[in-house]
């Protein structure tokens, strides 16, 4: 079970860690193979029994409530991408020289597996942030130039079924998580990209290093370009860092100027000085900053790295223009909700940790910023010391709200804030009619929240409808 195919699974003793969205794909998938599949799961609760006993129906052994043992004779263990590297089972398979593998890892080593099927090269985003946005823009690109292609992985479509199924693809756009590269040592793309990096998962991989160093690992093995952000050092130095194949090229993104071998903005145009005959004299022309939609900052940089990876499988220039102007943002990142009395209101309750949000706030001049929720280990006294300027006031909500509050007073104790204490769902109502309160014609009512919503509601989608839902009451009294 080292680095090469594995061609006949039959009878293989194969231990899949984790039910859920990739462990149950994975488990029929190897079972359909003909190797005899146990299945780990931590919990037993109701929805473990039913796809336990679904999985059962088939053939598959499943073991719930005891995910840390690992069973006897597994010759490969297939984890779930969540679960964390100290986790016992893992470190009983490090002892007993059992190969531990994500999904994503399964999926590039049974590519080329279906008769008939092409195999289609992988063309793949990371990053701290931005990276379904750039995923989504690069297929759209993709999809312009008249290829087959499908935003898979992290996102979409899941990668088993894009390797396995009849769909033949010319191209893959794949977003990889730092947890799905931490478990793919095998994986070569053909190009990568890896957009920015910020403290985030800390608690997953152990230190910041561990982290960049798996986020680092989409680069190993690339063949035609390295994408890195120029305005992000880290990234560069990732792929300085990278085993490379022969002629592999570094491809920086800026946001200002491109040099030779970037891609840049002149002039309010996206233009390319990488993937041209002459790029020390030239530039081409890709698009206009206006056919990046929403044309905020963060958000151009998203689609220079996906024109980046498009254009380093040959794509027509005229296909990054048609592919971005297709393109239609995800809910809830940075969707304008409403005009009221002169004031917009702005979502982007996606913005789950600190990098997300600064982001955000740097794409307006005047903001009235609704922030708060579950901090996640995260500070933000820099957050707010690069935000302080552009803030009229701030609405805070969620359970770890005192941070940013004392953040605030150190760095931008002038600025106006509302301490909303209480963490119910209503609480976004009172928080709009705060904002409202605080706004001036002109000005941006965002919600960027720097932090995760589960103190509160759901997930951020649902603390996304709850303040558009709360604008449409202000509009609806105005």
């Amino acid at each position: 079970m080292g680095s090469g195919q594995v061609t006949d699974w039959q009878g293989k003793h194969v231990t899949v860690a984790g039910l859920g969205v990739s462990g149950v794909p994975a488990a029929k998938v190897l079972h359909g193979l003909g190797a005899r599949v146990t299945v780990v799961n931590d919990g037993d609760d109701a929805r473990a029994r039913e796809q336990a006993a679904a999985l059962e129906a088939l053939g598959v052994t499943v073991r719930l409530g005891d995910g840390a043992t690992l069973p006897e004779g597994t010759e490969l263990v297939v984890t779930a991408p969540g679960w964390q590297p100290d986790k016992p089972l893992f470190l009983a398979a490090e002892r007993a020289g059992v190969p531990v593998w994500g999904d994503v890892e399964l999926a590039w080593r049974l590519r080329g597996t279906v008769p008939g099927k092409p195999v289609a090269p992988w063309l793949c985003v990371t990053g701290t942030n931005g990276k379904t946005t750039t995923t989504q823009m690069l297929a759209s690109i993709l999809r312009a130039a008249g290829l087959r292609t499908a935003a898979v992985g992290n996102i979409g479509v899941s990668l088993l079924d894009a390797v396995l199924g009849e769909e033949p693809y010319d191209v893959l756009a794949v977003e990889l998580s730092s947890y799905q590269l931490h478990w793919a040592p095998s994986l070569r793309a053909h190009s990568a990209a890896v957009l920015n990096l910020a403290p985030d998962h800390l608690d997953w991989h152990g230190s910041m290093e561990a982290y960049a160093r798996d986020k680092g690992r989409v680069y190993e093995g690339n063949q035609v370009a390295c994408v890195y952000n120029v305005a992000d050092k880290a990234t560069e130095d990732l792929v300085r860092e990278a085993d490379v194949e022969e002629g592999c090229r570094a491809i920086g993104f800026t946001l200002g100027t491109p040099g030779p071998s970037q891609l840049g903005v002149v002039d309010g145009i996206l233009v390319d000085r990488a993937f041209v005959e002459n790029r020390r004299e030239s530039a081409q022309e890709l698009a206009e900053v206006s056919d990046v939609n929403p044309p905020a900052p963060h958000n151009i940089a998203n689609a220079l790295a996906a024109a980046a990876l498009a254009r380093a499988f040959g794509v027509p220039p005229q296909a990054v223009r048609d592919g971005l102007r297709a393109f239609t943002p995800d809910a809830h990142r940075i969707a304008h909700v409403a005009d009221v009395n002169g004031v917009a209101y702005v979502d982007d309750s996606k913005a789950t940790n600190t990098h997300a949000a600064e982001a955000s706030l740097a794409a307006y001049g005047s903001i009235v910023w609704i922030a708060g929720g579950l901090a996640k280990g995260a500070t933000f006294d820099e957050l707010v010391a690069r935000s302080a300027g552009r803030l009229r006031g701030v609405v805070l909500i969620g359970a770890d709200r005192a941070l940013i509050r004392e953040a605030l007073a150190r760095h931008a104790p002038e600025v106006p804030v509302v301490d909303l204490d209480r963490t119910d769902t209503g609480a976004m109502l009172q928080a709009v009619q705060e904002a409202a309160r605080l706004a001036q014609p002109g000005d941006t009512v965002l919600l960027a929240p720097a932090c995760a919503s589960m103190d509160m509601f759901a997930n951020y989608n649902k603390r996304g409808d709850a303040f558009a839902e709360a604008v449409r009451e202000l509009g609806a009294g105005a």
